[in-house]
Formats: C-alpha cells, sequence, structure tokens
C-alpha cells in the first residue's frame, strides 16, 4: 500500500475566501461538482480533486487505503498555504473527508458527508466488483450505475450532464477503478465515529439506494457535531442532480459551522 496521487483544481473565488474543498464519488471525477461551484464560489476559494486514475489524476501505481488517499488529499493542497478548510465529499469522496478529519484534524474545519458513510456496501461485493472491472473494464458498469446514481426521470431531463458523468466512468484507468472499489472494501469508520471534532453534515439523497438515510443518521448520530439533511429529487450524485439544493445546504451548515447543529433538514 502507497499513498496514491490526487490532482486538484486551480481554485476559484475570492483569494481571502476560505479554502472550500470538493471531492468526487466513484466513477466521476469533479464534474459532479461544477453546477455548484458558482454558488459555491461566491463566498469560498473552491478547489476539487479527482480520485486516481479519474479525471485528472494520475493512474494508481499500487493498492491503497480510504485513509492513504486522504493523505493524499492533504498532501494535494498542503501547498496552498491555508488555515483549516472547509469540505464537502461524495460518496467515496465523502468516506475520505471522514478520514480526513480523523487522520488531519487540523486541516478541516468542517465537513459536508454527501451519499456516502462511515461504511459502504459489502466488502465482498466491492471485491466482485474490482474483479468485474479488470476482467471487462469500467464500460461494464456504465448500465448498473446510471440506474443507481440518478433518480427517477432524472437522465431524461438532463441528458448532456448524465451523458458526461457516463463516460467520465467509461473513461476511468480500470486497475484505479478496481482499487478503489478494494479501498472500500476494507474501510470502516463505524467506531471512531466520536474521535472527529469538527462539525458534520451528513446529507442523502431522498432516492439514493447506495447510501441511504441510515448511512447519514449513522453519521450525524455518531459524531460530536452531526446533523442529518436530505435532499429530495436526488439519488446518489445530489451535487450533479439537484445544484441548487446541495449548494444551499452547504452554504447554510458551512455558515453556521461553529455553533450546535444537532438538527434534520431537508432541502429542495
Amino acid at each position: 500500500m502507497t499513498v496514491p496521487a490526487v490532482a486538484a483544481t486551480s481554485p476559484v473565488g475570492p483569494v481571502d475566501a476560505p479554502i472550500l474543498l470538493l471531492g468526487p464519488s466513484l466513477g466521476t471525477s469533479t464534474v459532479v461538482w461544477e453546477r455548484v461551484v458558482p454558488a459555491l464560489a461566491r463566498h469560498y476559494r473552491v478547489v476539487a480533486w479527482d480520485l486516481p486514475g479519474h479525471g485528472e489524476s494520475p493512474a494508481a501505481a499500487d493498492g491503497f487505503t480510504v485513509a492513504e488517499l486522504a493523505d493524499a488529499v492533504a498532501d494535494a493542497v498542503s501547498g496552498l498555504g491555508v488555515g483549516p478548510l472547509f469540505y464537502a465529499g461524495v460518496s467515496l469522496g465523502g468516506a475520505t473527508g471522514l478520514e480526513l478529519m480523523l487522520r488531519h484534524s487540523d486541516l478541516v474545519r468542517a465537513a459536508a458527508i454527501v451519499a456516502s458513510g462511515a461504511r459502504l456496501g459489502d466488502p465482498h461485493a466491492w471485491h466482485e466488483r474490482a474483479a468485474k472491472v479488470r476482467a471487462q473494464g469500467t464500460p461494464s458498469l456504465v448500465i448498473p450505475s446510471a440506474q443507481r446514481w440518478f433518480a427517477p426521470g432524472w437522465v431524461a431531463r438532463e441528458p448532456e450532464l448524465s451523458s458526461r458523468l457516463l463516460h467520465i466512468l467509461r473513461d476511468a484507468d480500470d486497475s484505479s477503478y478496481a482499487r478503489c472499489c478494494e479501498a472500500l472494501a476494507d474501510y470502516d469508520v463505524r467506531g471512531r465515529l466520536r474521535d472527529i471534532q469538527a462539525p458534520v453534515a451528513a446529507v442523502w439523497g431522498e432516492h439514493d439506494a447506495v447510501a441511504p438515510e441510515q448511512n447519514a443518521r449513522e453519521i450525524a448520530d455518531g459524531v460530536r457535531r452531526g446533523r442529518a439533511v436530505r435532499v429530495s429529487g436526488a439519488a446518489h450524485l445530489p451535487p450533479a442532480e439537484q445544484p441548487d439544493a446541495v449548494a444551499a445546504v452547504l452554504l447554510d451548515f458551512f455558515a453556521a459551522a461553529d455553533g450546535p447543529t444537532p438538527t434534520t433538514k431537508e432541502a429542495g
């Protein structure tokens, strides 16, 4: 195992604003956040990162854990020369956020963990998916991913963006995608949530079967300062599906991040 390399976008937003770091879900890239960035960049210096072998990040040369992925993200932003930053991540990007708060607690001021969990899925299923991708490539995942990722009717309403996201999956490096699956197979921070000091918003999509409400509530109840927020009309990729609602959730949460926020809300 080794710390992989990840690429980050150039910051956008006011030069004197706090950094807001955005993480992607497995099989996507920074594109999953692109419709949310304009609203966020009015208030924050926004940076997004790509998973190994996805988007602009190089392929992984070796296996890695989600904890090591968090180390890679910390390394990627170390040159920004800023104090504690805000973080939001989807699915594997959300899992990375939890590990980031556990391993680099001084780096994260508050985090939104979106469509994710303290554990995600079944280890055996992740190993099966890794083997399938190594044998058949990521194109074999396009149809089942389209069924998991998007709320009913969304693909018909947003054919251009859904097509772009699925092409990113198709073009992801097979070996790197498989290594991400194996990292998720070993990932489980359920017993460590109480160690997280920063405020956390656990956000779930109304139609998400991958990371449903119970995942979000487990996080919100497990950390010291947590809240759970539902995004209506979304499944597993809320920032792409409901960008306005997600932007509102993040702006509201980060603005109040220094106060107690133990509530459940609905967005959209």
